[in-house]
């Protein structure tokens, strides 16, 4: 720690290997905690250390990190341990951002994404409660940038050596370097936050309430009408193509580029970023709050789970009962996280409630129907929120990176919220003498069917993706998907293809779509704040495929004693399980040239 706070205000290339691995290790804990896998979380503390020019050596499990990281001169070992797993999209999402910002800012460019001066604001942004929100402002003020440079730059003749120019030179360090010169809001208010690392500023006396010269002077030029600001933000663009005509070396690109990263770069370019800087936008990416409150959360359950019962073939009765258990229980679930809870004892709690709620909804419909005291099976539906599917993505995807030790941890975690989810079930099932034998069919036509199909698997895939505590883009997104290759995998069951092979070409279809998202992104065919991670969007558009009817049904059997039948359902769910991450890791391969090849 002494060597770490020494460093505290030094360039982090500067600092010595503890403060760097204090970084490095820091963004490995957050993605873990996150509930991303062993080979994402690798990834993200390489894309950290690369430009450190550290080495970066990590075990990484369910819960904990140890790592060694080595600058050719010093060398040290860290070790993390978390005290539980979870999700949180919106952190892994923010810590891509952050990586590119930390690298653009060191001066190694950008990985994932072609408009850097996103990540540069966002980081500037962090407290702000919606910063999708932040992100999609930047990316809207970004256009119309664009768009003004090509009204301004007079007829095509004139233009074209300018585009010319701006094409072949395009750097995004350079980019992101000057937009963040320029790019200054013009208010001070509840959607525009005030920049982490405003140069200038005496630290102490800003923490003593005073305000310097320098603090002064910046506050009275974020005051300037919009028009003057405007006028130096085009002055800038001009100067700023001036010096790319100017600049004659490029560095090469191809498979060789990394050895020639000092080509074409000069110091200016190269702001640098403190120890201090660096941990304090992770400071504020670890304690933001959830997105949404328990209440909401509950009702986005609510949804998921009674979208979820009518794609497993339930009707009204069972949706209704379903939509009160879930959304009591997640609720619940939300208000026991907050006291730090044991996550089993808040499962078993957590389920018995929302088991219970489904049935006492269905027998108070039934003094008005009796038809409703008939849908045994609906309170299944109301269990399904507690889904690990982020933990069961995961695993599969570390072992098919050849990493067991995580994999196995994770498999093994699944299964025991699964056992302590059905346990709970097929408790409460003996209390109040339930016999689940399945959902009566609607009758619905086929194309009615399928319309509600895609209707439903939307809701569904949305309210997961808000459980996951996603942005409200990105669980459109993923809703999207989720609506397309869900409802395919229902169609495509209906025609006589096994459950097996069509949850693996539901699986493989979204990962397609994701990563063609992603590439659109990056391409510019979309807009920049629209490029989420991978994981983010395919993990809640599968977790609507995963078989939670069959793997209750396994258990009910197993406490009726009945070990025929147990042992069917259970081998019913392994091999539709199995082949949702089997279709994601296809989905990869054929995408990804890191998951490619074993090197």
């Amino acid at each position: 720690m002494e060597d770490i706070e020494r460093d505290w205000d030094k360039p982090i290339t500067e600092a010595g290997i503890a403060a760097k691995a204090s970084v490095i290790v820091r963004v490995g804990m957050l993605d873990l905690g996150a509930g991303t896998g062993s080979f994402r979380v690798r990834e993200m503390m390489h894309r950290i250390a690369y430009p450190l020019g550290v080495h970066v050596r990590a075990d990484v499990n369910l819960t904990d990190i140890e790592a060694a990281c080595t600058d050719g001169h010093d060398r040290i070992t860290e070790v993390v341990d978390l005290p539980t797993t979870g999700v949180n999209t919106e952190r892994i999402w923010l810590l891509e951002h952050f990586a590119d910002w930390f690298n653009v800012n060191l001066g190694t460019g950008s990985m994932y994404h072609s408009r850097t001066e996103v990540s540069e604001g966002l980081m500037q942004h962090l407290d702000q409660r919606d910063a999708s929100q932040v992100s999609a402002d930047l990316s809207k003020q970004l256009r119309k940038e664009r768009k003004g440079i090509k009204e301004n730059m007079g007829s095509e003749a004139q233009r074209e050596p300018w585009n010319q120019a701006a094409e072949a030179d395009d750097d995004p360090v350079l980019d992101a370097l000057e937009h963040a010169e320029q790019a200054r809001p013009g208010t001070q208010d509840a959607q525009t936050a005030r920049p982490l690392d405003m140069r200038g500023i005496d630290r102490a006396e800003r923490e003593q309430g005073g305000q310097t010269g320098r603090e002064a002077e910046y506050r009275a030029e974020r005051g300037q009408n919009a028009q003057s600001r405007g006028e130096r933000c085009d002055d800038a663009r001009e100067r700023r193509i001036a010096r790319r005509l100017e600049r004659t070396q490029r560095p090469p690109k191809g498979e060789y580029a990394s050895h020639f990263d000092h080509v074409g770069q000069r110091p200016e370019h190269r702001r640098g970023v403190t120890v201090r800087q660096a941990h304090e936008r992770l400071d504020m990416i670890e304690h933001r709050k959830p997105l949404y409150s328990p209440a909401f959360a509950g009702l986005a359950s609510a949804c998921a789970c009674a979208a979820f019962v009518f794609l497993l073939g339930g009707g009204p009765y069972d949706m209704i009962g379903a939509f009160v258990g879930a959304g009591l229980g997640h609720w619940l679930r939300r208000r026991m996280f907050v006291h730090h809870l044991n996550q089993f004892f808040v499962t078993f709690v957590c389920v018995s409630v929302a088991a219970l709620a489904c049935t006492g909804m269905l027998r108070l419909i039934g003094l008005f129907d009796p038809v409703a005291l008939q849908h045994d099976t609906a309170y299944i539906g109301a269990m399904l929120f507690v889904i690990p599917g982020f933990p069961m993505i995961t695993g599969g995807l570390d072992m098919a990176k050849i990493d067991f030790p995580s994999g196995i941890q994770r498999v093994a975690y699944v299964l025991c919220i699964v056992l302590i989810a059905t346990l709970a079930g097929w408790m409460v099932a003996s209390i109040v003498h339930l016999n689940p034998q399945g959902f009566e069919p609607l009758g619905l036509s086929p194309v009615v069917n399928c319309l509600l199909r895609m209707v439903f698997a939307f809701i569904g895939v949305w309210g997961f993706s808000v459980m996951f505590n996603s942005p409200q883009r990105m669980c459109l997104v993923a809703a999207v998907i989720g609506m397309i290759t869900d409802t395919l995998r229902l169609e495509i069951v209906d025609m006589g293809v096994p459950a097996e092979a069509s949850a693996f070409i539901g699986a493989l279809l979204a990962g397609l779509l994701a990563s063609a998202w992603r590439s659109s992104v990056r391409r510019g065919l979309l807009p920049p704040h629209l490029g989420y991670p991978r994981i983010c969007l395919t993990v809640p558009s599968i977790v609507i495929m995963v078989p939670g009817m069959y793997m209750y049904r396994a258990m009910f059997y197993l406490g009726a004693f009945d070990t025929l039948h147990a042992l069917d359902w259970a081998f019913r769910a392994f091999m539709v399980i199995i082949c949702l991450p089997i279709g994601l890791v296809m989905a990869r391969v054929l995408t990804d040239k890191s998951w490619r090849y074993d090197v």
